[in-house]
């Protein structure tokens, strides 16, 4: 449990796993990739960090926010495979940042996901990225993110 010691030394705990608000899975595997669906910045399903960046929140209330929901995918990855150690390389991140309509630093406050992926995994943990402005976001949450990873063999 490498992956999760270094989680506990950084500082940071996971979150239960929490049931999907809609019809969807948290999860789906197929061969050797897993598709976490996205995550937001919410522990048991109360917002962390809710609101607008650019306007009631700052580029670092939008990292801490994408913090915790790659801290949620992390959750997810936990009780799909039982072990974050069986993550081989993180593929793909796609985020979203409810932000005002000139907020340009979307990719900033994605970063915070980043990050963290990058300082559990090291390159391993850097992804192929697209991070987008939104209007609105499930709760009101000032991040989403959705990860695809490889699986270890």
């Amino acid at each position: 449990m490498k992956i999760e010691q270094k989680l506990k030394e950084m500082g940071y705990t996971l979150p239960a796993s929490r049931t999907p608000a809609g019809i969807y899975v948290p999860a789906r595997k197929a061969g050797n990739l897993l598709y976490i669906a996205g995550q937001t910045a919410d522990t048991d399903g109360i917002p962390d960090v809710a609101g607008i960046v650019g306007k009631d929140l700052t580029i670092e209330d939008g990292k801490r926010a994408a913090r915790i929901c790659a801290l949620n995918v992390l959750s997810v990855i936990k009780a799909e495979l039982g072990d974050l150690d069986s993550v081989k390389q993180f593929v793909q991140i796609i985020g979203f940042v409810r932000c005002t309509e000139d907020f340009g630093g979307y990719t900033q406050a994605i970063d915070g996901a980043s990050e963290l992926f990058r300082d559990l995994y090291g390159d391993a943990g850097l992804a192929a990225r697209m991070a987008i402005g939104a209007k609105e976001l499930p709760g009101g949450s000032a991040a989403e993110i959705m990860v695809t990873v490889e699986i270890k063999e």
